[in-house]
């Protein structure tokens, strides 16, 4: 399909930094221009919306909680991580998908800070991704929530950290998870896709150049066979990991890679519901607010992780 119309408005204006070398800019100036880009109509309302500081094992990380209007003791958690290639994004860029999943799931949500490469590369995100995700399993009660019905989800790079923590928690003994929701999630570096031909040239904003940027300052010194949960698509064996949502983007450099996770958890006997969205780009699914065509896959991601954490 072509591009959703009511997208190219926003493409216009990004256009800018879409064109922006992206290997030689630096992060902090990467953060400074894309992390602050300006929310657009009144927040949602919450229950509850408490920033945290996570005291993790020789560090502590920040995080935010939202518990959704109705919710409390009796409301499961959505364990968030946000994308943005593990070099940007915040608590902040993420604000709205998290009260839009909340209010829409009836399921708490707690989006969480991890460390940013290349400062903290590779597995300094996915370690922080999994200690908090532990962290929120043993501490429902002081959350004020019930921590033992819990989920994972991520956009992007945080669709790769969501993956890469199912994986984890399974190798390792970990929490449980009822469901791992993953929006067009990173799950390789391979850069020869048919989706990386078509879209990957920066019409649609993410593009080739800016992919083999992010991925370099996330393995930073680390060879990419040395850093096997990076590259989620390779894992040999993904059976029993929780059920899982996979949305992907037409338009997007990364909805073959998605696409590809999607069969082999499929493969596996995991249980999936897999789409990939007309028409869209890399980042529709945190446009709900200028793009109205996106709430049709806000529901639906919210309705699988209602199902699964009822």
């Amino acid at each position: 399909m072509p591009l959703n119309p009511t997208l190219q408005p926003w493409l216009d204006a990004m256009a800018p930094l879409a064109g922006l070398d992206w290997g030689a800019t630096p992060p902090q100036s990467l953060r400074a221009m894309i992390d602050n880009l300006a929310e657009t109509g009144e927040p949602l309302a919450m229950a509850r919306v408490e920033d945290l500081v996570l005291p993790l094992q020789g560090r502590s990380i920040q995080a935010r909680l939202y518990v959704p209007v109705g919710g409390g003791a009796h409301s499961p958690l959505t364990v968030f991580y946000h994308g943005g290639g593990w070099v940007i994004g915040t608590l902040d860029t993420h604000d709205s998908s998290c009260r839009e999943l909340a209010e829409a799931s009836g399921s708490a949500v707690l989006s969480i800070a991890y460390r940013l490469a290349p400062e903290a590369p590779y597995p300094a995100p996915l370690d922080d991704c999994f200690d908090a995700l532990e962290w929120a399993a043993a501490n429902g009660s002081a959350l004020g929530i019930d921590s033992s019905r819990l989920a994972v989800a991520g956009d992007s790079a945080g669709g790769n950290l969501a993956a890469a923590v199912a994986i984890k928690a399974r190798d390792s003994g970990g929490p449980t998870l009822r469901h791992q929701l993953l929006i067009y999630p990173v799950t390789d570096a391979n850069f020869e896709t048919k989706s990386y031909r078509e879209n990957g040239g920066g019409d649609f904003f993410l593009s080739t150049a800016g992919m083999r940027a992010f991925w370099g300052h996330y393995l930073g010194d680390t060879p990419l066979e040395q850093a096997p949960l990076a590259t989620v698509l390779r894992t040999p064996d993904l059976g029993g990991l929780a059920p899982a949502t996979v949305l992907t983007a037409e338009l997007d450099p990364l909805r073959d890679e998605g696409n590809a996770y999607a069969m082999r958890l499929s493969e596996a006997e995991v249980s999936v519901d897999h789409a990939e969205a007309p028409g869209m780009i890399h980042g529709f699914f945190s446009m709900s607010a200028i793009v109205p065509d996106v709430r049709v896959w806000v529901d639906r991601a919210a309705r699988n992780l209602a199902q699964a954490l009822s």
